[in-house]
């Protein structure tokens, strides 16, 4: 018997460790047990800055939903719009053209083209705060003029009117019929999520932040295995207890 809590992730950083290339990212083989052994016991979503096409092929297991580029792709009844493909490539033409600049920019600065959205990483970068101000003074100039949001050492460039994490997850609420939430996240595009502030939904956020509106904190990545292990017990626990007519 399935509980109606619907237990949502994001990828990197949450489910899989933070790693210098996006590509290098893949799930250890005891968390993937583990969301496994979640999955049949409630529905499982992943919620990733990813784009599907990106995300699906690394979890190796059968989650109920699979959503991309920060809620553009992969929650049902939305359609990512040829609008935001086409921003996509306008800014990418400009960046690329922009980047050549060794006055400007420092080498180890590269695009991520999720086709709905782009990411731009600056990790390797000899001084990232330097590049941190020209980026964002770079973004100023391009046309049309993104959403931009903020990560580790990366950041995020989204159509205006583009959908985020927060709205993701309530559409999936909506969708789903749950009654209630988990939200797992530990980044700045997570934030969406943990402002909602509703009652129905649970949030917690890997590494504690003080600026960070998460209900709880998990301290790093390595203690996700038990927050899985807590839930996984918890909801077996439910659903023996549901099953003998007790609740």
């Amino acid at each position: 018997m399935r509980i109606g809590m619907l237990c949502v992730f994001d990828f990197d950083g949450t489910l899989t460790p933070i790693t210098a290339r996006p590509e290098e990212a893949s799930l250890a083989q005891d968390m993937l047990a583990r969301l496994r052994d979640l999955s049949a016991c409630a529905p499982v979503a992943i919620l990733s800055g990813r784009a599907v096409a990106d995300i699906r092929p690394r979890l190796d297991f059968s989650p109920a939903y699979v959503v991309g580029n920060h809620g553009l792709e992969g929650v049902p009844g939305w359609r990512p719009s040829p609008h935001h493909e086409i921003c996509c490539r306008a800014w990418h033409a400009q960046l690329q053209a922009a980047l050549i600049d060794g006055a400007r920019f420092m080498p180890g600065i590269w695009i991520e083209d999720k086709r709905y959205t782009l990411s731009l990483h600056y990790r390797d970068v000899v001084d990232p705060v330097l590049m941190e101000r020209r980026l964002m003074d770079l973004f100023a100039e391009l046309q049309p003029p993104p959403r931009v949001i903020a990560g580790k050492c990366v950041f995020n460039l989204l159509p205006q009117d583009s959908v985020d994490k927060g709205k993701a997850l309530e559409q999936l609420l909506l969708f789903s019929g749950a009654p209630s939430a988990i939200y797992v996240g530990d980044d700045v595009t997570d934030e969406h999520v943990f402002r909602l502030r509703r009652p129905d939904v649970m949030t917690v956020r890997v590494e504690r932040s003080e600026e960070s509106a998460a209900d709880f904190f998990v301290e790093a990545y390595d203690d996700m295995p038990r927050l899985l292990d807590e839930l996984i017990r918890r909801l077996r626990s439910l659903t023996q207890r549901r099953s003998e007519g007790k609740i």
